[in-house]
C-alpha cells in the first residue's frame, strides 16, 4: 500500500489579482507535493484561459487536467467582475486519469449549475476513484445540498470496483448540518444511509478548522455569509480491514497571506494523506 497526498482548494474563480493568487497556490501546490489536486470554480472565458491549464503550467513538469465545465454564463454571472465563459471542476494530477464521470446534480439553475467529476487514478501498485465537487452557497439552501449530496453518494456507489473513494470540494455547509451528517453516517436522507470518514475531523476532532474565516480579508466581500465555518471537506470511503482507505494526516493549508496581504483564495483548502 501507497500514502496517497490529495489538496483541496476553492480557486476563487478569475478574482484579482488572479496572477497573483495562481501563483502562491502553485508556490504552496510545490511545497505540498500531492498527487492529486481537486480545484472548484475553475474559469475559462474570452480571453481567460483555463485556470486549471494556467495552475498546471506554473507548476511544471506532467501535470494532468481533467477538467469539465458546470455553468457557461453571460459576464457577471459569478461575481460583478467575472467575464463571459464558464465555470467547472478540475482535478490535476501527476498520475494518469481514466474512466472519467460527470454527473449532474439535483436542484441546478441557469446560472448555477452543479456537477460532480470523477475519474479514476493510477498509481504505482493502486488504483483509487477521486471525486470532487461544489453544492449550492446560499445559507437557505440546505434541502437543495441534501438532495445533492444523495446523487452524489448514489453515484460514486454505482461505480465500478472495489477501490477506495476520495471527495473532495466545496459543500458550502458546515459539520453540523444534515447534509453532512448524512455523508458521515449520522443522518438519514431520503431513507438511505451511507458512511464517509471526514479526514479532517478524524486527524483533528473538535478542532473548528474553519476554512471560510474572517481572518481571510478575501471573504470581506461576503461578509453577511456567516464566516467562520468549516466548509470545505476531504472525505474517505470507509477504511477496510487491510487498511487501505486510512486517514494518515490531515490539515489546512493555503490559509497565510503573502507578505503584501495577498491570500491564494477567499478560501483555505485542506490536504490529506490517505493509505490506498
Amino acid at each position: 500500500m501507497i500514502a496517497l497526498r490529495v489538496v483541496t482548494l476553492n480557486l476563487w474563480g478569475d478574482r484579482q489579482p488572479l496572477a497573483r493568487r495562481l501563483g502562491l497556490v502553485a508556490d504552496e501546490l510545490g511545497t505540498l507535493t500531492p498527487d492529486a489536486v481537486f480545484l472548484q470554480e475553475i474559469r475559462v472565458g474570452d480571453g481567460l484561459p483555463s485556470t486549471a491549464e494556467d495552475l498546471a503550467r506554473r507548476l511544471g513538469g506532467d501535470w494532468r487536467v481533467t477538467y469539465r465545465a458546470a455553468t457557461r454564463g453571460a459576464a457577471g454571472t459569478w461575481g460583478p467582475t467575472s467575464g463571459v465563459g464558464e465555470e467547472g471542476l478540475a482535478i490535476l494530477s501527476p498520475h494518469e486519469a481514466s474512466d472519467v464521470v460527470v454527473t449532474p446534480l439535483p436542484d441546478g439553475r441557469p446560472t448555477e449549475q452543479r456537477i460532480l467529476l470523477s475519474a479514476r487514478l493510477q498509481l504505482p501498485g493502486a488504483s483509487v476513484w477521486c471525486h470532487t465537487t461544489h453544492l449550492h452557497w446560499r445559507l437557505s439552501d440546505g434541502l437543495a445540498r441534501e438532495r445533492q449530496v444523495v446523487a452524489i453518494d448514489t453515484a460514486i456507489r454505482a461505480l465500478p470496483g472495489d477501490h477506495p473513494h476520495i471527495l473532495g470540494g466545496d459543500f458550502n455547509a458546515a459539520p453540523d448540518t444534515d447534509e453532512i451528517r448524512f455523508l458521515l453516517g449520522k443522518h438519514t436522507l431520503d431513507g438511505r444511509r451511507t458512511h464517509w470518514q471526514d479526514a479532517y475531523g478524524r486527524i483533528s476532532p473538535g478542532a473548528p478548522g474553519w476554512t471560510w474565516a474572517r481572518r481571510n480579508t478575501s471573504t470581506e466581500w461576503l461578509a453577511w455569509l456567516d464566516r467562520d465555518r468549516r466548509i470545505d471537506y476531504l472525505f474517505v470511503s470507509t477504511e477496510r480491514s487491510d487498511g487501505r482507505g486510512r486517514i494518515l494526516d490531515a490539515r489546512i493549508c493555503f490559509d497565510r497571506p503573502s507578505d503584501d496581504g495577498v491570500f491564494p483564495s477567499d478560501h483555505f483548502g485542506l490536504v490529506a494523506e490517505i493509505q490506498v
